[in-house]
């Protein structure tokens, strides 16, 4: 090989590292099914319950978090139930994403179905038993409350179904994506659920056909998608030139996004297709300014 070729690869594979080096890599990436379950607290000592740690508690990656302490699956076979338990400083939310099952909350007992969602306080115990003949699978969410915040116990169990909640246009995010607001913080009004001390928004997105959500980013807040339903082009991050970077996505990716990063959806949905959903939260960082709502 003569000399100028093995300059000129040289100068390649510089050029090449260095856009990598440049590249913002703001976030982490995984896919539900490829996740394999590990013995958690929601699962300890128990039977027909298992964890799947997306981002979080379980996780190799568990430190670039900052607000958010745990995102996974936790999936419960007929017959079986989840560990009881509580935690006295994080808040959580539940998403039924298949099945029905029996929430354990607090002395009380509840009925949970698909598309429910829920806000469960920190301090009081919970769990999941699944009385029905096919498996319940609940997405669980977790939020550090920081020290020295005070909280107040909601009067009664926050609960209530997406189904239920309707659709709106939000004007900055453009006409083809439609949102349902699930929970919000407690100063709320517009959400189904005002809860919340950390996490500020649990919403899903609807997307018409070939429907966008328009790229963006949040500077203060850590924000997690998960593609319940559909296929398209996930953007996370931005390249070296500062093009968006999409992600060709199928149901159940899982993408958490680091404060700043770059973030959109491009539906590969066509007309007479049922609509791509996502599941989207996001959450304050500790001692940042708490977002207006």
């Amino acid at each position: 090989m003569s000399t100028r070729v093995v300059n000129r690869t040289a100068v390649l594979l510089m050029a090449a590292a260095a856009c990598l080096a440049a590249a913002d890599s703001g976030f982490m990436r995984r896919q539900v099914s490829d996740v394999q379950p590990r013995a958690d607290d929601l699962t300890a000592n128990t039977k027909g319950a298992s964890y799947k740690a997306l981002f979080g508690v379980g996780d190799s990656e568990a430190d670039q978090l900052k607000a958010v302490v745990r995102y996974g699956e936790l999936t419960v076979a007929p017959g079986g139930a989840s560990a009881v338990v509580s935690y006295p400083a994080e808040e959580q939310i539940y998403f039924v994403t298949e099945g029905s099952a029996t929430l354990l909350y607090a002395e009380e007992k509840a009925q949970v179905k698909k598309f429910d969602f829920l806000y469960l306080p920190a301090g009081v115990k919970h769990g999941i038993a699944n009385t029905s003949d096919a498996p319940v699978q609940v997405i669980v969410m977790g939020y550090q409350i920081p020290a020295g915040r005070t909280v107040e116990l909601p009067s009664k169990l926050m609960l209530a179904n997406a189904d239920d909640v309707p659709l709106q246009i939000l004007g900055q995010h453009g006409p083809t994506t439609q949102f349902k607001l699930l929970i919000g913080l407690t100063s709320s009004r517009r959400d189904k659920l005002a809860a919340a001390y950390v996490m500020n928004s649990l919403f899903v997105m609807d997307f018409a056909p070939g429907g966008t959500n328009i790229p963006h980013n949040h500077a203060a807040e850590e924000e997690i998608y998960l593609l319940v339903r559909g296929s398209g082009d996930m953007v996370a991050g931005r390249d070296a030139a500062g093009k968006d970077v999409r992600h060709p996505v199928t149901q159940g990716a899982a993408f958490f996004f680091k404060p700043g990063t770059q973030v959109g959806y491009y539906s590969n949905a066509k007309e007479g297709m049922e609509h791509d959903l996502i599941l989207a939260v996001r959450s304050n960082l500790p001692g940042g300014r708490v977002r207006p709502q």
